[in-house]
């Protein structure tokens, strides 16, 4: 699925137009980033967290040459599924 996809998605629930289902994703998604640039978490209960986690500066090698270079220190963001989505994608269809 992509945002088309997911688009398509809200505007059929929640019956309104493609152009109002696409901006409320992007206020959802702008939210979200915003939130996450503070460093703060987003929990949306029953499907999942996101947050941020710093990943420090390290040496690397260039697989190709075998030179050593230095990975610059990042910010990453990552999710942790909830319960009931984690059951939901878990279940065998009988």
């Amino acid at each position: 699925m992509n945002k088309g996809d997911l688009v398509k998605v809200i505007a059929d629930a929640a019956g309104v137009t493609n152009a109002k289902a696409t901006d409320a994703l992007n206020a959802i998604l702008d939210g979200m980033g915003k939130t996450l640039k503070k460093g703060d978490k987003v929990t949306l209960v029953g499907f999942g967290t996101f947050s941020t986690s710093k990943r420090a500066k390290r040496i690397g090698r260039n697989p190709s040459t075998g030179e050593k270079i230095t990975i610059p220190a990042k910010t990453t963001v990552k999710f942790k599924a909830g319960k009931e989505l984690s059951e939901s994608v878990n279940k065998t269809k009988k």
